[in-house]
């Protein structure tokens, strides 16, 4: 499943997908997720990829050993951003759209949130 893109991207035309609203914890985890540079290279790293990507793929993209990148998988999969799919000695990685759609809706409607009278 890819998403389209286009030239404008700017968080006010981001709208998420009808799924539920995430929690403060829920964000507080993905953000935490996020907030290691190899994870969001990782991540980024799947994103990009036409079909689910496989660790050897993603292992030589990082050059980081195994144990980190399975480390790095485990973290991203328990934040809920990636789905892992494993094929008997195989593991693939693709991207959850719905929470990856959530989150950035999330993001984006911070400013708008007004205070309790």
């Amino acid at each position: 499943m890819r998403i389209k893109t286009s030239t404008k991207s700017t968080l006010d035309e981001v709208k998420p997908v009808k799924s539920r609203r995430l929690s403060r914890a829920r964000r507080t985890s993905i953000l935490k997720a996020l907030a290691d540079p190899n994870r969001l290279q990782l991540l980024e790293r799947i994103a990009c990829s036409a079909c689910p990507l496989g660790c050897a793929e993603a292992r030589a993209a990082l050059a980081i050993s195994p144990a980190t990148l399975s480390h790095h998988i485990k973290e991203l999969e328990s934040a809920g951003l990636i789905h892992v799919e494993r094929t008997g000695k195989f593991i693939h990685l693709s991207l959850r759209h719905d929470v990856w759609l959530s989150l950035l809706g999330s993001l984006a409607s911070i400013g708008e949130i007004t205070p309790a009278k």
